[in-house]
């Protein structure tokens, strides 16, 4: 009787190791994905294509207004020659043009 007795109380006790080892093995991470929100992040907006809507949804800082004036200064003195040219449009200033060099493209 002493042997089964035991032999039930070692048992319990490996189903209880290996339940405890399997609960603390970490969780296998895959790697993440790009999403096609962020690929088409990494696009460029044309100064000299977009229009007013483009600008504004894809600006920082440039809402409705001033994405009508970069327009209507292109209408006015033809296609910009470089993105710093951006700063000649009335109500954009440095700060703005910083936020979003890397997005703008002149080509």
């Amino acid at each position: 009787m002493n042997t089964r007795y035991f032999a039930s109380l070692l048992l319990a006790a490996l189903a209880a190791a290996s339940i405890s080892v399997s609960a603390a093995e970490p969780a296998k991470a895959t790697p993440a994905k790009p999403d096609a929100v962020q690929v088409a992040a990494v696009a460029k907006v044309n100064l000299n294509t977009a229009d007013a809507p483009t600008l504004e949804r894809e600006l920082n800082g440039v809402g409705e207004v001033k994405a009508q004036a970069i327009v209507e200064y292109r209408d006015a003195n033809g296609p910009f020659a470089s993105v710093d040219e951006l700063l000649e449009v009335k109500g954009i200033g440095q700060a703005i043009l910083e936020k979003n060099r890397d997005k703008l493209s002149v080509n």
